[in-house]
C-alpha cells in the first residue's frame, strides 16, 4: 500500500511515496481536503450542493462523479470509501494529513501526568512540533471562485487553526520563559504577535521578555511599534499598563516590580477566559437515557440516610451529563418534600471568596418559609450575615457581630453558615445541598465546604457535588476530602461514562419522528459525530431544524463545539448580539437592570430582545432573586447563558474597544448598587476585575486592595494574596503596606524566599519610616528563624533594633541588652516584641543565658508599655526557656499567663504558640491527655490561620504524643500529614536544603 501525505497548512499539495501528485481539477483537491479535515463520510447530495451550488441536483451529482473519478485515480484507489449514497476516507487508510497531526500534537499534553496549567519538557516538544507543522495558513492561496459555501468553510477552518496556533505559541512562550530560555520564548512570542499585530497583551509580553533577557533597546522598540500600530489601525493610545511597563524599562529598573504587572494581570485574564464547565442545554426536551443505574444508586443512598449526613460526588469529563443527572435527582428529592439549596461555581471567579455559598444562601432564603429561622440561635444568624447581609434583617434583636479577628472567629463564622444552611434545609425529608462545577470553587469556599463535610455526623444533610474529572488532579484537596469521607463510611462517588450506542439509539428513537428522520440512521449519525457525549448530542439536535428531511442536507455544521455555538449565533440580530456581548462581559448570571444600563439599550428593546434570545435557547431565565424580608422583595429578573462556553465565545469575539467600555460600565453599576463600606468590600473583587479589564487601572488598584483586605479578614489567604499582588502590580500608591501584607501571607504559606523578597523590597521604600524598617527587619528575622538561619536572623534583629534606637545598640558583645536610655527608643511595645522574637533565635543558637536576659527585658518593657500582645509573647518565651531548663512548674505558670492574655487578643498567633508550648510542657509532666487537648486546639487554630509551617510542626508534635500514648494509628496519620506539609516548606530551595525546617517543635 502506498503512503499518501496531504499538506493543507500552507499551499495545498498531495504526495504519494514522497513524490508530488498532480490533479486535473482544483475541486478534486478541495474535496480531498474537506474529507480529510472533517474526518467523516458525507452524503453525495450534501457534497454536490457544497461544491456546485449553482447547478441543479442532476448536474451537480454528475460533476461530483467526474471529480470523484479524478480524485480516486490520483489516490491510486487506496484511500477512499465510496458507496452509492456517501463518500469518505477509508478508516485506517494510508492517508496522513498535517492538520490531523497538528491536532494530535496539540492534544498530547493533556495525556501527561500533570495539571493543564503546567508545561513539561514533553509538552514543549509536542507543541514545538505542532508549530513547525503550521507552515502557513490553511489552504493558503487556494480558493474556489464558484463555491462560496466551500470558501466560507475554508475561512472558518483558517480562523480556528490560527487561534489554536496562537494558543500553542503562548504556551511555548510561557514554558521557555519559565526555564530561562528567553531566545526561544522571544521567537515564539514574535510569531504569536505576527498572527495579530494589534494584540496589545502580546506586545507587552514581548517587551517583558526582551527586558528580562537584557535587550532593553529591543523592548523599547517593541513599545514604539505597538503604539504606532494602535494609533494607525484603531486610533487609540496604548493602555496605562503598557505605558507603565515602557517607563520601567526605559528607566532600566529591575523588572521585579515592573514586569510583574503584566504577569499578574495575565494570570487573572487567563483564569477569566479558561474553558468552562458545559452543562447540558437547560431547555432541552431530551429524556435522560443511559443513567438509570446511577440515578437509582443516588436515590438508594439518600433513602438509607438515618441520623448522619452524606457526601456524594458526581464526576466525569466535560459534557458527560453530570448536571443533567444531578437535576433529575434534585427533581426526585423535591417530590419527596426535601428542601434543596443549589450553588454553582464559575471559571475565572476563583478570586470571589465564598461566592457559591452566597448564591446558595440567597436562593435558599427565597424558597424557605417565613419562620424558618425561629429555631436558630441569634449569634449563628449574625455570623452567617457576614456573607449575606439580608440575614441581619431577620430579627430586630440580633446582637452585634464579634470582631473577625477575635479568637475562634473563623470557627464561629464557619459554624454560623453551616447552622443557617441546616435550618434552610430542615424538613421531614433530609435536605440537599448541591454544588455544581465545584472544580471552579475558590479556596475559601473549599475551606468552608471541608468544614461542613467533616461535620456531617449527626446532621441530616445530603451534599451533592458535581465536578469535572480532568480539572481535578489526583492530589487536589477535593479528592483527598472525598477519600477521607469514603474511609469514614459517609461518602462516595458516581463516575459517569459516555453513552453507549444502545443508549444513543434509545434517545434517537424518542425524537426521530418529530424531525421526520429514520431513528436507526439518526442514532448511527449521532454516535458517529459525538462518540456518546451527551452535551454534543443535545447541541447537534438543537442545531437541527424541525423541517429536516434527511440526515445529510442540513448537517453542514462547523466541526467542534465552538463552531456549533458560533452557528447558533448567526441568526442573532445586531441588538441581540450587543446584549449578548454585554452579558458576557458581566461574567456569570446577570440581572435585567445591569444588562440594560450597561448595554445602553432601552427597557423595551432589552425586554423584547431577551425574549427572543430565551426562545432561541441562548439565554435562560432564572427565578427572581428576592430579599429575605417579605416587604423588601426586589423581584430582580435574573438570566444566564444556556452554558458557559457560549459566554466564552461571545466574549472572545467582542472587539477589545467595546469590551473595555462594557467593563467600565459594569464596574460603575456595581458601585452604584453597593451600600456602605461593607457593601463596597463585598463587591470590591468584581469591581476591581471590571475596572482592570476596562483599562481604568487606578480604580482597579484601589478596589483590588480593598478586596484583599476583605478576603484576609475572612481568612481567605490565597485570594487575599492574589488581590494584593494585583493592586501592587497596578501601581497602588500604598506600596509599603501592600508589600508587607504580601510578605505576611507568603510567610504563612511557607514560601519564605518570596516573603523575604517582599519584606526587603518594602524596607528599601524611600518613604519608609524608622519604625516601619524596624518592623520589617524583625519579620525578616522571624523568617530566617523559621529556616534555621540563626546568623541571618541575628543580623536582622540587630538591624531592627538599630532602626528602633535613637542612640545605642540594644545588645552588647556579652549578649546582654544594652544600657541605652529607654526613652531613646521609639516604643517600648516594639522593643518588647523584638526582644521576645530575638530571644527565641538566641535560644535555638545555643545561648540560653543571653536568651533569658532578652526574654526578661521583653517582659519588663511589655509591662511598662501595658501591651497585651507583647506580654503574651514575653510570658511565652520565658515559659519555653524554663521548660528547656527542666523547670516545668515555672514553665507552665508563664505559659498559662500567656494563654490567658492571648485568649483576650484578636491575634491568633500568640494563642497558638501558648497552646502548643503548654502541650509540650504537660507532655513532659506526663499528663498526655491534657497535652493532646492543648495540641489539638492549637492545630485547629493554626489551620484556620493558614500557617503551614507551624501546622506541620503541630502534626509532628501530635504524632509524638500519640506514640507516647500507644495509639500508633493516630501517630502515623499525623506523621504522614506532617511530612507532606514539611516537604512543601522551602520546596523551591532544593539547591540549599534547610534541615532546621523539619525540626520546628516550639515557638
Amino acid at each position: 500500500m502506498s503512503h499518501l501525505s496531504l499538506y493543507l497548512l500552507g499551499a495545498p499539495r498531495l504526495e504519494k511515496d514522497g513524490k508530488p501528485v498532480e490533479f486535473d481539477t482544483r475541486k478534486a483537491l478541495a474535496l480531498l481536503a474537506y474529507l480529510a479535515v472533517t474526518g467523516q463520510s458525507h452524503g453525495r447530495d450534501a457534497l454536490a450542493a457544497l461544491f456546485w451550488a449553482d447547478y441543479d441536483q442532476s448536474r451537480a451529482r454528475a460533476a461530483l462523479r467526474r471529480t470523484l473519478s479524478v480524485l480516486h485515480k490520483a489516490l491510486g484507489g487506496e484511500a477512499l470509501e465510496i458507496t452509492r449514497e456517501s463518500i469518505g476516507l477509508l478508516p485506517g487508510g494510508p492517508l496522513w494529513s498535517d492538520v490531523a497531526e497538528f491536532h494530535r500534537l496539540l492534544g498530547e499534553p493533556a495525556s501527561h501526568a500533570h495539571s493543564q496549567q503546567e508545561i513539561c519538557p514533553r509538552c514543549l516538544e509536542a507543541l514545538e512540533e505542532a508549530a513547525r507543522l503550521y507552515r502557513a495558513d490553511f489552504l493558503a492561496g487556494f480558493t474556489l471562485r464558484d463555491s462560496p459555501e466551500f470558501d466560507d468553510w475554508q475561512f472558518f477552518q483558517t480562523e480556528t487553526l490560527r487561534r489554536e496556533l496562537a494558543g500553542a505559541l503562548e504556551r511555548l512562550t510561557l514554558g521557555f520563559a519559565a526555564r530561562g530560555d528567553y531566545e526561544s520564548a522571544i521567537a515564539h512570542a514574535r510569531r504569536r504577535l505576527a498572527l495579530d499585530p494589534l494584540d496589545e497583551p502580546a506586545h507587552r509580553q514581548l517587551m517583558q521578555l526582551y527586558a528580562a533577557s537584557g535587550q532593553h533597546a529591543a523592548a523599547l522598540r517593541q513599545y514604539r511599534e505597538c503604539a504606532r500600530l494602535l494609533k494607525e489601525e484603531l486610533g487609540v493610545q496604548p493602555m496605562d499598563e503598557t505605558l507603565r511597563l515602557y517607563q520601567a524599562i526605559k528607566e532600566q529598573r529591575t523588572l521585579a516590580s515592573a514586569a510583574s504587572a503584566p504577569r499578574y494581570l495575565a494570570q487573572a485574564q487567563v483564569a477569566a477566559s479558561a474553558p468552562l464547565a458545559t452543562p447540558t442545554h437547560p431547555s432541552s426536551p431530551l429524556p435522560l437515557v443511559g443513567r438509570g443505574e446511577e440515578l437509582a444508586a443516588m436515590q438508594r443512598l439518600y433513602d438509607e440516610m438515618r441520623t448522619s449526613g452524606y457526601f456524594l460526588v458526581v464526576e466525569g469529563e466535560a459534557g458527560i451529563g453530570k448536571t443533567r443527572l444531578a437535576d433529575e435527582f434534585i427533581s426526585w428529592v423535591r417530590l419527596r418534600g426535601a428542601a434543596v439549596i443549589t450553588a454553582r461555581c464559575y471559571s475565572g471567579e476563583s478570586y470571589l471568596a465564598y461566592a457559591p455559598f452566597i448564591d446558595g444562601l440567597r436562593g435558599g432564603l427565597h424558597a424557605a418559609p417565613s419562620d424558618w429561622h425561629q429555631p436558630l440561635q441569634a449569634h449563628w444568624i449574625v455570623e452567617a450575615a457576614r456573607l449575606l447581609p439580608e440575614l441581619g434583617r431577620l430579627r430586630a434583636d440580633l446582637p452585634p457581630a464579634a470582631p473577625l479577628n477575635s479568637p475562634g472567629a473563623q470557627t464561629r463564622f464557619f459554624e454560623g453558615v453551616c447552622q443557617v444552611l441546616l435550618a434552610l434545609c430542615a424538613g421531614a425529608s433530609p435536605g440537599v445541598l448541591l454544588f455544581d462545577d465545584l472544580e471552579w470553587a475558590d479556596e475559601a469556599s473549599l475551606d468552608l465546604l471541608t468544614y461542613l463535610v467533616r461535620r456531617l455526623h449527626g446532621r441530616r444533610l445530603f451534599i451533592l457535588a458535581v465536578w469535572r474529572s480532568e480539572d481535578l488532579p489526583s492530589v487536589h484537596r477535593l479528592r483527598r476530602l472525598l477519600a477521607e469521607i469514603q474511609r469514614d463510611g459517609y461518602g462516595n462517588a458516581v463516575q459517569l461514562a459516555r453513552l453507549d450506542p444502545a443508549s444513543v439509539r434509545e434517545l434517537a428513537g424518542t425524537i426521530a419522528a418529530g424531525l421526520g428522520l429514520e431513528s436507526e440512521a439518526l442514532a448511527h449519525r449521532l454516535y458517529e459525530e459525538t462518540e456518546g457525549l451527551p452535551f454534543f448530542i443535545s447541541e447537534y439536535l438543537a442545531a437541527l431544524p424541525q423541517s429536516a428531511s434527511s440526515l445529510e442536507s442540513d448537517w453542514s455544521i462547523p466541526q467542534g463545539v465552538r463552531d456549533i455555538l458560533r452557528s447558533r449565533l448567526e441568526a442573532v440580530d445586531e441588538t441581540g448580539l450587543q446584549l449578548l456581548q454585554t452579558a458576557a462581559v458581566i461574567g456569570r448570571s446577570f440581572d435585567f437592570d445591569t444588562l440594560q444600563s450597561a448595554s445602553g439599550r432601552s427597557e423595551d428593546e432589552t425586554a423584547a430582545t431577551l425574549e427572543t434570545l430565551v426562545a432561541r435557547g441562548l439565554i435562560r431565565d432564572v427565578e427572581p432573586a428576592r430579599s429575605a424580608v417579605a416587604d423588601e422583595a426586589v423581584g430582580r429578573l435574573i438570566y444566564d447563558f444556556s452554558h458557559e462556553k457560549m459566554r466564552s465565545l461571545v466574549y472572545a469575539e467582542t472587539s477589545q474597544g467595546r469590551r473595555r467600555l462594557l467593563h467600565q460600565r459594569v464596574a460603575e453599576g456595581l458601585l452604584r448598587h453597593a451600600h456602605g463600606r461593607q457593601g463596597l468590600r463585598r463587591v470590591a473583587a468584581q469591581t476591581a476585575y471590571h475596572f482592570r479589564q476596562g483599562g481604568r487601572l487606578e480604580e482597579a488598584a484601589e478596589y483590588s486592595k480593598l478586596a484583599g483586605e476583605h478576603a484576609r479578614a475572612l481568612y481567605a489567604n490565597a485570594e487575599a494574596l492574589a488581590h494584593f499582588q494585583i493592586a501592587l502590580a497596578l501601581g497602588h500608591p500604598n506600596f509599603l503596606e501592600l508589600e508587607e501584607a504580601i510578605g505576611d501571607l507568603f510567610t504563612l504559606s511557607g514560601d519564605y524566599t518570596a516573603a523575604l523578597t517582599s519584606y526587603q523590597t518594602a524596607s528599601r521604600y524611600p518613604q519608609a519610616a524608622a519604625q516601619d524598617i524596624g518592623r520589617l527587619h524583625q519579620k525578616m528575622g522571624d523568617v530566617y528563624h523559621r529556616q534555621g538561619e540563626w546568623d541571618l536572623a541575628e543580623s536582622s534583629f540587630q538591624a531592627a533594633a538599630r532602626s528602633l534606637s535613637d542612640q545605642a545598640e540594644p545588645a552588647g558583645e556579652a549578649g546582654k541588652v544594652g544600657e541605652a536610655d529607654e526613652a531613646g527608643f521609639a516604643s517600648f511595645t516594639s522593643l518588647s516584641r523584638l526582644y521576645a522574637d530575638w530571644s527565641r533565635t538566641v535560644r535555638r543558637a545555643g545561648q540560653p543565658v543571653r536568651a533569658y536576659d532578652m526574654a526578661a527585658q521583653a517582659l519588663d518593657l511589655a509591662e511598662k508599655a501595658g501591651d497585651a500582645q507583647a506580654l503574651a509573647q514575653a510570658h511565652n518565651i520565658l515559659g519555653m526557656l524554663q521548660r528547656s531548663q527542666g523547670d516545668l512548674h515555672g514553665a507552665i505558670t508563664h505559659l498559662e499567663q500567656s494563654l490567658a492574655i492571648a485568649e483576650k487578643l484578636s491575634e491568633p498567633g500568640a494563642r497558638i504558640a501558648a497552646l502548643n508550648n503548654l502541650s509540650l510542657a504537660y507532655a513532659d509532666h506526663g499528663e498526655l491527655e491534657r497535652a493532646l487537648t492543648y495540641a489539638h486546639s492549637a492545630l485547629e487554630l493554626c489551620v484556620l490561620q493558614g500557617d503551614r509551617h507551624r501546622e506541620a510542626a503541630l502534626h509532628s508534635n501530635l504524632a509524638d504524643l500519640y506514640h507516647s500514648s500507644g495509639d500508633e494509628a493516630q501517630s502515623m496519620a499525623h506523621l504522614k500529614q506532617a511530612v507532606v506539609i514539611f516537604s512543601e516548606i522551602g520546596a523551591g530551595e532544593a539547591d540549599r536544603p534547610r534541615p532546621e525546617i523539619w525540626k520546628l517543635t516550639d515557638w
